[in-house]
């Protein structure tokens, strides 16, 4: 597959999470980026187990020459959620599949610098050309923007998972994970100017892959789809117990959608609004809070994803993942 552009340059913050194992290999895949760093933070494990997740995804996939640096390991200001998402993707935050695997990445095999240093010297190292696809909380993004607040100006974009605008939340009645844990990163990302693309719920509810898809992938025999695949075990049932999947709908990786907005923004329906982060209430903590009628005078400043063709989505993903010439062990 070739493409008429130089590729993307792009970072990728990531709690691996098993979504973020599939968004990660769905990058690393696709020729429209070119996937210079992994920045680790907290969220669905604990921020080394994350960076460990992570080395782990990268030797799979036979890339072990991208850099992993460690990231924030709680919250700006509040006290982090000690239990994690192990009821979401496991004790490991990879479905089990690091459990059994003595031979795997080392956590000491990450970079010796910090997330937050390595995202705003790259970002100033080469104004306009790195993107950041932020997958989990803010805190690294946020870190960066506080020792370099000129990286607002230089960074090509910020695209956020997480997000609910039309649709109910995942953590509350309005909020999403990656928002609600660290509301005051996600507002310092929010208000401080960096051209941002938010790919919340709205999507990815409607981005989940059929039975006949997962198939594919539980059939296609390169060691990083393998590991996908048995990653995914544990987060179906979790999900299918919860109530959140569809009829028909085998797994979902809410990642995904942010890593393929990067890569083709034509998947997507957008529109400009004004968005703020609500951090003063317990009830309405790290809510999305549109301004659809201009009533509090604020300017747009996100991209918000409103709609998707999950149909073309879907199936490129699957292709990609299957398809690519990843490394035989």
């Amino acid at each position: 597959m070739s493409v008429d552009v130089m590729p993307k340059r792009v970072i990728i913050d990531t709690d691996p999470g098993v979504d973020d194992c599939a968004a990660i290999l769905l990058a690393l895949a696709s020729p429209e980026l070119q996937v210079e760093a992994l920045t680790a933070i907290y969220g669905n494990g604990s921020m080394p187990q994350c960076a460990a997740n992570a080395l782990r995804i990268l030797a799979a996939a036979g890339r072990a020459d991208i850099p992993v640096y460690p990231g924030a390991t709680r919250p700006i200001l509040r006290s982090p959620n000690e239990g994690w998402a192990a009821h979401i993707h496991g004790d490991d935050a990879l479905g089990g599949a690091n459990e059994t695997d003595s031979d795997g990445p080392n956590r000491a095999d990450v970079d010796n610098n910090w997330a937050a240093v390595e995202i705003a010297r790259r970002a100033l190292a080469s104004p306009g050309e790195i993107t950041v696809l932020a997958l989990g909380r803010m805190t690294n993004v946020a870190l960066a923007l506080r020792i370099a607040p000129e990286i607002a100006d230089a960074l090509a974009g910020v695209v956020v998972m997480g997000g609910a605008v039309r649709v109910p939340g995942n953590v509350s009645p309005v909020a999403t994970a990656n928002l609600y844990e660290d509301p005051e990163a996600a507002a310092i990302l929010y208000d401080s100017g960096a051209p941002i693309v938010q790919v919340g719920l709205d999507v990815c509810d409607h981005c989940g892959l059929s039975d006949e898809q997962f198939g594919r992938l539980r059939d296609c025999p390169a060691p990083a789809v393998r590991l996908l695949v048995s990653a995914s075990t544990y987060t179906r049932a979790a999900y299918r117990r919860l109530g959140r999947l569809a009829e028909g709908e085998a797994v979902r990786y809410n990642d995904v959608p942010a890593v393929a907005a990067a890569i083709d923004p034509a998947l997507m329906t957008m529109q400009r609004l004004p968005v703020a982060i609500d951090t003063g209430s317990d009830l309405t903590r790290g809510q999305t809070v549109v301004d659809w009628y201009g009533m509090t005078g604020r300017d747009a400043n996100v991209d918000v994803c409103l709609g998707v063709d999950a149909a073309r989505l879907t199936e490129m993903v699957v292709d990609r993942l299957t398809e690519f010439p990843w490394p035989v062990a």
